[in-house]
């Protein structure tokens, strides 16, 4: 899997191996970043992969300027697998190992974008949108990206839809705090 742009254009990653993982496609990827850089500068900026996987999301955002990045993970060889990536691509990223939710229900962060794509039947979407709002993760002006199937009902109540793409079934809301 390649990196689509920044300045670690090119640069491969390894994928972890297994249906557990969808890495997120090139097109979505772009689309993603897109919408995000007419929406804000990167600079200065945190970003949350807060299902992993692959890391791709993430280390997307360290090359194409966020200054911090963030990975959550479960699984333990893919965790393995993401610090090996980011020893391969030389960035500096802040690894957690564990399941998101109790990993959010413990941070004391917050985030200006955070990226959530879990397994899309786990029912992780509200859960993952309840406790950004309770412990007050997203920062001021912050935006949560959800990519999800085009057909699944997640409740956003106490945030406000400023975007919303579909590509190849697979949608991608855009949030932000109302």
């Amino acid at each position: 899997m390649q990196i689509t742009g920044g300045y670690l254009k090119s640069r491969k990653i390894d994928s972890p191996k297994g249906s557990n993982v969808r890495p997120t496609l090139s097109q979505i990827r772009e689309s993603i970043f897109s919408v995000l850089f007419s929406i804000m500068d990167f600079g200065g900026k945190s970003f949350l992969d807060a299902f992993s996987g692959s890391g791709i999301m993430g280390f997307e955002a360290l090359s194409r300027g966020f200054k911090s990045v963030c990975f959550f993970e479960k699984d333990k060889k893919t965790f393995f697998l993401l610090k090996e990536n980011s020893k391969k691509l030389a960035v500096e990223a802040d690894f957690y190992i564990g399941d998101t939710i109790k990993l959010l229900s413990k941070t004391n962060k917050n985030f200006d974008v955070i990226y959530v794509d879990p397994p899309y039947q786990s029912g992780l979407y509200d859960s993952v949108l309840k406790i950004v709002k309770e412990k007050n993760i997203l920062a001021d002006n912050g935006i949560i990206i959800l990519e999800h199937p085009a057909d699944l009902d997640i409740n956003i109540d106490g945030y406000e839809l400023i975007k919303q793409k579909t590509h190849s079934g697979k949608t991608l809301s855009f949030l932000k705090n109302s």
